[in-house]
């Protein structure tokens, strides 16, 4: 039956189920879309949201992979979903000749769990991946916290304030600044 999800306890798995639900409804018509492609989206919107707010949207916990970021718990979440008739789970041989994974939403997501600046930030994710292939976006979003992990690893929602440029005098001038003055 759908919607068997318990929302009198709302937690990251409930919140990353209903946006998984969310992106897939938005995604259901580029043709790109797929599991790599899913993972980076969700990604980038808890990332993104956290980095503008301090606040993630689901809180899931995140975890390198060799093609990027996901969140650790996709999987039994995505099966929870199947379980519980919200969603199928469909691969199929259509893009580039590689096997697409993707979820197919059986009912609407539950928005009003999330802000309308959430949901505004997730839009821009999608617009921003649109069209994309999963080894596109998957290169998008290999920077250095990315890099320095090993696979499993999992990635604190504060590497989002990480840069990937390289130091430049003013970094080392503002450094040597702070060490004085804190005495590091």
């Amino acid at each position: 039956m759908p919607g068997t999800i318990r929302w009198d306890n709302l937690d990251s798995d409930t919140l990353l189920g209903e946006l998984i639900l969310y992106v897939a409804v938005k995604c259901a018509e580029d043709q790109t879309f797929g599991a790599t492609k899913l993972n980076k989206i969700l990604w980038w919107s808890d990332f993104e949201a956290y980095a503008q707010s301090g606040q993630p949207i689901t809180g899931a916990e995140y975890m390198r992979l060799g093609r990027g970021l996901a969140p650790r718990r996709l999987l039994p979440v995505r099966q929870l979903l199947v379980d519980a008739h919200d969603a199928a789970v469909r691969q199929q041989n259509l893009f580039g000749g590689y096997p697409q994974v993707r979820v197919i939403p059986l009912r609407e997501p539950r928005l009003d769990l999330f802000t309308a600046s959430q949901i505004i930030i997730v839009d821009q994710v999608i617009t921003r991946t649109w069209g994309k292939s999963a080894n596109e976006v998957s290169l998008m979003s290999h920077g250095k916290a990315w890099a320095i992990l090993a696979d499993g690893a999992s990635i604190p929602y504060e590497a989002v304030f990480l840069s990937d440029e390289p130091v430049n005098d003013i970094d080392v001038a503002r450094t040597r600044e702070l060490a004085a003055r804190l005495r590091w």
